[in-house]
């Protein structure tokens, strides 16, 4: 069968996404182009299990791959050894307490591979302002109250939609991420949303999920009672070395 043309968004941020059955196969996932990054846009492009991913220069591209990269939440992994390290560190977890400089940090990270950042400025002032109305969040791990990693992302209902992290220590990042785990689970959420999948997060967990499974979830998950507003008044800093305990091993 011959693919449909790629949809082009109009001006209205609440207009409906096509089907996520009409992604290309090749590249993986491209359904829409155009539109902007409006808070009403952001949100309906997640409940649909769509997220933005482009390149400066290049207009706004809309995305749903075959199959999801996925994250149970009693499923990161973190190995003996390096939860034996954690013992012996004073990494502590805060959230939401500096979201600016966590998405910087995220543009501002290397990438194997990667020449320049996704992160535009646009994608920051959008997420930023994501943020500044209850919908988006950043986990933060600090040494000596410094930041030395994190991730951010959104969430809708009772599902997290990962977006991006970094490390300026070794482990940092898998730190921060094995941290949201912890705390979704507690909170009863079962999955974080990694997007694209590749060897790092394998390494962790991640697990391909069929894209029409992924988007039953999501619309169960989404529409589920709400923790809408900063997680900063719902979450104490706590030590990473929570996480030392035995769980899940590799």
């Amino acid at each position: 069968m011959k693919p449909l043309p790629i949809t082009l968004l109009g001006a209205e941020p609440e207009a409906a996404f096509p089907p996520v059955t009409q992604a290309l196969r090749e590249p993986d996932g491209l359904l829409a182009v155009g539109g902007d990054l409006s808070v009403p846009r952001l949100l309906n492009a997640y409940r649909h299990g769509i997220f933005p991913w482009y390149s400066a220069g290049q207009p706004i591209l809309w995305w749903s791959p075959e199959p999801r990269a996925v994250f149970s939440t009693d499923g990161v992994i973190l190995t003996k050894k390096f939860r034996r390290q954690l013992r012996k560190l004073d990494w502590e977890f805060r959230f939401d307490s500096d979201f600016n400089a966590v998405i910087r940090a995220c543009a501002d990270a290397p990438r194997p591979g990667q020449y320049g950042t996704w992160i535009t400025g646009d994608m920051i002032d959008a997420y930023v302002e994501l943020h500044r109305q209850g919908h988006a969040h950043s986990i933060e791990v600090y040494a000596q109250g410094q930041l030395i990693g994190g991730l951010y992302g959104v969430s809708i209902g009772q599902m997290f939609f990962g977006e991006s992290m970094f490390s300026r220590l070794s482990g940092a990042s898998k730190v921060a991420l094995a941290g949201l785990a912890y705390v979704l689970r507690g909170w009863s959420w079962p999955l974080i949303d990694a997007q694209v999948g590749n060897e790092h997060t394998t390494l962790m967990g991640a697990l391909p999920m069929p894209r029409g499974r992924f988007i039953a979830e999501t619309n169960r998950l989404c529409a589920l009672p709400a923790l809408v507003g900063t997680w900063q008044d719902r979450l104490a800093p706590f030590p990473a070395s929570i996480l030392s305990a035995p769980r899940t091993t590799a």
